[in-house]
């Protein structure tokens, strides 16, 4: 299970929904978390394509600036919520607040106020693919393990080769809240490749693209 991944309906990606489908089958990933910023759509579309293999999530922009993800979503969660509530709507809707990068300062890593919402942290990303250095990633493993948290890995693929490179190996679960925390203990963080920052400049032309004429849907 790939737990970090985007669409085109993020600001800064490309991806077409048949594309990262068809990539998960070739690489043998049979979960997807779809974690768009700041929108549900792509997951939702991806879901009606393959809703064994998709689970809807968002990457909330929190007012603090930060990201935090949570999996599970039913209703968007608007940019520009406080982290606190952000978490809290996560958790009323029955789905799992998940912290992505945590320490990486150059991709809103939320650091500064880690410790305002970390009872109400249900999983630490411990290792994301496009964070570097690699200690950013280690640092987020000491801060899960000093506080029991649950560890989770994500490619946060924002083109279809990144994909895969952070999944986690777990037993099958039900598409729920508990279910899913319960898979997770039992689980296996894997496929920890880092991806080249070369593929930032990719998400930088995403944006570019996009502000084309008919460029919005690829």
């Amino acid at each position: 299970m790939d737990m970090h991944l985007h669409t085109y309906r993020s600001f800064d990606s490309l991806n077409r929904p048949r594309d990262l489908l068809s990539a998960a089958k070739i690489l043998g990933l049979d979960r997807l978390i779809v974690t768009d910023h700041n929108e549900v759509r792509g997951a939702r579309e991806m879901a009606e394509l393959e809703p064994e293999r998709v689970i809807i999530g968002e990457e909330v922009k929190t007012a603090e600036g930060a990201d935090l993800i949570g999996i599970f979503m039913k209703e968007l969660i608007p940019k520009g919520t406080p982290a606190r509530e952000t978490a809290l709507r996560i958790r009323e809707q029955g789905g799992v607040v998940y912290l992505p990068h945590p320490f990486d300062g150059t991709r809103s890593g939320g650091a500064a106020f880690l410790e305002s919402i970390a009872d109400l942290v249900d999983v630490v990303e411990v290792h994301n693919a496009r964070c570097f250095p690699r200690s950013l990633n280690e640092r987020a493993r000491r801060w899960a393990e000093e506080r029991g948290k649950l560890m989770g890995s994500g490619s946060d693929a924002h083109t279809v080769r990144e994909l895969g490179r952070g999944f986690v190996e777990l037993p099958e679960f039900r598409p729920e809240r508990e279910s899913f925390l319960a898979a997770l203990a039992a689980g296996r963080i894997a496929g920890v490749v880092s991806t080249s920052p070369a593929y930032r400049l990719l998400s930088n032309w995403a944006k570019i693209r996009k502000r084309m004429p008919g460029g919005r849907v690829p």
